[in-house]
């Protein structure tokens, strides 16, 4: 087993060399970067870190983490010079933080209820952070499927939840009758705002489920991607185009694909 323990001198090093790159004599690049213009690049890396978790590359993952660690130094980085934090404040703030919220882990408090601690954790943040609502602090920029289910927890942690999951099935099959009867009546904006109550739905019962519902649509689109790129295999080994097949044969080489 690899050794745990921080090399702090290598952390100072990516440190240095991240301060020279930003002085006069550095990248040019680097120094002509902002806070605002690195959202993009680092975005980029963190869906690229993500693509190495799902394919379980731990190489890719070791370089990507790096990748992500340099953003985080570099925004830093940024903040020092404008004379608003350092990495160091970072660091303490993240520790401090960890600590409160686990206050039976690190002998703060004799606590052993887990939900309770979430429950005084969100009040918590509600009152140091002044938001009017339980639920706010949701970044808006967060997908909306991912956004659902931080909302859905948030409100669980105020205590407004379901009671059992069979609840969550039940409305979810009568937002389903919701969609049918919009459909019917054919208005579109009923017919979306209908939509958009039953995937919420379908998010809570991920939630219920313990499962994150990013992920499983994730993990859902890469399958119906390979899939797809399985039946376009298959329809070029018969010499003819994807639209001269009937949509029953296709549906034939979709049934074997996932067979196999």
């Amino acid at each position: 087993m690899k050794n745990h323990k921080i090399n702090t001198q290598l952390f100072q090093e990516l440190n240095d060399i991240v301060n020279k790159l930003r002085k006069p004599g550095g990248c040019d690049w680097d120094r002509a970067q902002t806070a605002n213009t690195l959202i993009p690049y680092f975005i980029e890396e963190v869906y690229e870190l993500i693509d190495g978790i799902d394919k379980k590359d731990s190489n890719n993952i070791k370089e990507e983490l790096g990748d992500v660690l340099l953003h985080i130094i570099f925004q830093s980085q940024i903040a020092s010079e404008k004379n608003f934090f350092t990495i160091n404040d970072v660091i303490d703030g993240i520790n401090e933080k960890l600590t409160k919220r686990h206050p039976k882990v690190f002998n703060q408090s004799k606590s052993q209820n887990d939900v309770k601690d979430e429950q005084n954790w969100e009040k918590e943040k509600q009152k140091n952070k002044n938001r009017k609502s339980r639920i706010d602090g949701v970044p808006k920029i967060l997908p909306s499927i991912l956004s659902a289910q931080r909302i859905q927890e948030k409100a669980s942690a105020a205590r407004f939840d379901w009671s059992s999951v069979n609840q969550v099935w039940e409305k979810l099959e009568e937002e389903l009758l919701e969609v049918r009867a919009a459909q019917k009546e054919n208005d579109y904006n009923k017919i979306e705002e209908e939509l958009g109550d039953l995937i919420f739905s379908v998010v809570n019962l991920c939630r219920f489920l313990n499962v994150s519902a990013e992920n499983a649509l994730r993990k859902a689109n890469k399958k119906f991607k390979k899939r797809f790129n399985l039946l376009e295999d298959h329809v070029s080994k018969s010499r003819r185009e994807i639209e001269d097949f009937s949509i029953n044969e296709l549906n034939e080489i979709w049934d074997l694909i996932k067979k196999g």
